[in-house]
């Protein structure tokens, strides 16, 4: 039996509903980014955030762009930020954070970006037919591993000495660089 193309109590169509369950996931893991108190639920938070809009691109018609998201920011960066906060996290943080002491100046700047957003996407004219376009990879994986293998050898390797070298510096004995001072 077929799926039908619309969801058959309320007439709306899945890719609508879709949508809106993805946006609703990353507007609200977003907010808890920038609310919660926990320095590793917010990481954790912020990947979530990310996957909700690598699901958005995927429902755009942009598999590779959410390939690229997946890889890039939840497999790269997010787990690096959270490896970096674990590794040199001391058990006597502060209370409150820095960040979360500009609260109502981050809110008045949301407000405005909202306002200055909002009247961007009214005064723009849509353009295209309303169809999702297919993306074609081919040409863009010849281009990648032709023309740019050296590139992303040479950002392999540094990413992972930066990754080394904040082991090493996590990792150092302490006692021998407190003596010095």
């Amino acid at each position: 039996m077929p799926i039908p193309d619309t969801i058959p109590i309320i007439g709306l169509p899945w890719d609508d509903v879709l949508f809106v369950i993805l946006a609703g996931t990353m507007l609200l893991s977003a907010l808890a980014v920038v609310t919660l108190r926990d320095i590793i639920r917010c990481g954790l938070a912020m990947m979530v955030c990310f996957a909700a809009l690598a699901g958005i691109y995927v429902m755009a018609g942009a598999p590779l762009v959410a390939a690229a998201q997946v890889l890039v920011y939840i497999g790269a960066i997010s787990v690096l930020i959270l490896f970096a906060i674990m590794l040199t996290q001391t058990k006597a943080a502060p209370a409150r954070l820095v960040f979360q002491t500009q609260a109502v100046p981050a809110g008045i700047a949301a407000v405005v970006l909202v306002i200055v957003l909002a009247l961007t996407i009214g005064a723009t004219q849509w353009g295209g037919s309303g169809q999702r376009t297919t993306t074609d990879t081919k040409d863009l994986a010849v281009q990648l591993f032709s023309d740019w293998v050296l590139p992303f050898e040479i950002v392999g390797v540094l990413l992972l000495a930066a990754v080394i070298g904040g082991i090493f510096l996590a990792k150092r004995d302490r006692s021998a660089t407190d003596d010095g001072e």
